[in-house]
């Protein structure tokens, strides 16, 4: 991969911007070091990262095209085995990852989507009204324990047909899987756990269908191939969802929080009407997007970049591993200009990678664009006043270079 020294990934994320900055500052694409010594090309650049996300000579199956995967040099106790190693979407490429595609589309549809909208707007007001009653016992409520976490763990599990009570237990293991600085132990055994309950819930599904997206995972069908989900990419699939779904969401929420008490002056253009929450939400995701980096692609064949727009001379190697830097790309300054670093709500131009690019595209985001869209209005029209209660080293970031969050939000409520 070169001869200048990698730069090792924190896996802790204790400072993803400033990581992010790094990766930028080496150029639009360097090498990186992942936790198990394994080296990795950081792709920051927006564009270069839209032309490899869409180039069929970029690959997310390890099965097929990582030497060092394939050749079983890397096992289950590295840190990151289960976000290479799972059967689903996330991993599949080609014709298998169009099977599964067509699938999933089938049964999470856009409107099955829109139809949540009034179930949405329940929850949120049955959390702003606890927040509420807990303002009311003490100053400082934790809005991301009160608000950003059980919104969307809420709406997946009546998505899914997921009983209530198994949502503390999901949201537990969520947070072990997207842990990069977690023991490789932890995350496989959370890793089992979560398919455990999955399996339950499909099985559950096929004895007592109902209108829910596991009973449509179980009856989709490829109408041209016939095919179905097998069982393993049925529950495979569920996790990926769930896990995705989930966690990304919370991040939305948080960080589009933050960013609006901490630009007051951003906050105002929105209630003044100049700005819109479309165009929070929006600016959240290219600003502070809720993955920071997501493992991994791999080179189908050697890829030389500057044929795509990158730099000239250099050349990703058959079979070697990519990581997609979102948080840096977000905010590229080859993109976004030299204020790239700044929240702006009314920037005309808020391209982001948040949700992916192309085929692989995340199914979930108009969901996780619904929630953000009623969840943030409705918080900030019900406590005018808010603020936050911490400064940015109190509020600590979640130990993950995955995913990019606050470990607390404590506001008082005004």
């Amino acid at each position: 991969m070169g001869n200048t020294k990698p730069l090792a990934i924190d896996t802790t994320g204790r400072d993803i911007h400033g990581e992010a900055a790094r990766i930028r500052a080496r150029g639009p694409v360097t090498r990186v070091e992942l936790p198990g010594a394994v080296e990795a090309w950081a792709v920051s650049s927006t564009e270069l990262l839209k032309r490899l996300l869409t180039d069929p000579r970029v690959s997310k199956d390890p099965r097929q095209h990582w030497p060092r995967f394939i050749d079983g040099g890397i096992t289950p106790d590295w840190p990151l085995f289960t976000w290479v190693a799972v059967h689903n979407m996330f991993t599949a490429y080609g014709g298998e990852h169009r099977r599964l595609r067509i699938l999933v589309s089938k049964a999470f549809t856009g409107r099955r989507t829109a139809a949540l909208q009034p179930r949405i707007e329940e929850i949120t007001k049955e959390l702003l009204d606890g927040i509420e009653e807990a303002g009311r016992r003490s100053p400082v409520v934790d809005l991301r324990e009160e608000l950003c976490y059980p919104l969307p763990i809420r709406v997946i599990s009546e998505l899914f047909g997921l009983p209530e009570d198994r949502g503390a237990e999901l949201r537990r293991l969520v947070d072990r899987l997207f842990d990069t600085s977690a023991d490789p132990g932890e995350m496989t055994a959370a890793y089992e756990q979560m398919y455990g309950v999955l399996a339950e819930l499909v099985a559950t599904k096929r004895q007592s269908p109902g209108d829910d997206l596991t009973t449509g995972l179980i009856a989709a069908r490829d109408e041209e191939g016939g095919t179905r989900l097998s069982e393993r990419e049925l529950v495979d699939t569920l996790t990926l969802m769930v896990s995705a779904g989930h966690e990304t969401t919370v991040n939305l929420l948080d960080n589009a929080i933050h960013a609006l008490l901490t630009h007051p002056d951003q906050l105002a253009l929105v209630r003044s009407g100049r700005g819109s929450w479309d165009d929070v939400v929006e600016e959240t995701l290219r600003y502070d997007a809720p993955v920071a980096s997501l493992p991994l692609r791999y080179a189908v064949e050697d890829l030389a970049l500057g044929e795509l727009g990158g730099p000239e001379g250099v050349v990703i190697r058959r079979g070697e591993p990519i990581l997609a830097a979102y948080a840096a790309a977000g905010r590229d300054p080859g993109r976004h200009g030299e204020d790239a670093g700044r929240f702006d709500v009314t920037r005309a131009d808020k391209e982001h990678l948040a949700f992916g690019h192309g085929v692989h595209h995340c199914l979930g985001a108009p969901l996780g664009r619904l929630e953000a869209r009623i969840a943030l209005p409705a918080l900030f029209a019900r406590f005018p006043g808010l603020q936050l209660a911490a400064n940015d080293e109190e509020l600590g970031h979640v130990e993950s270079f995955i995913s990019n969050g606050h470990r607390r939000l404590p506001v008082r409520l005004g």
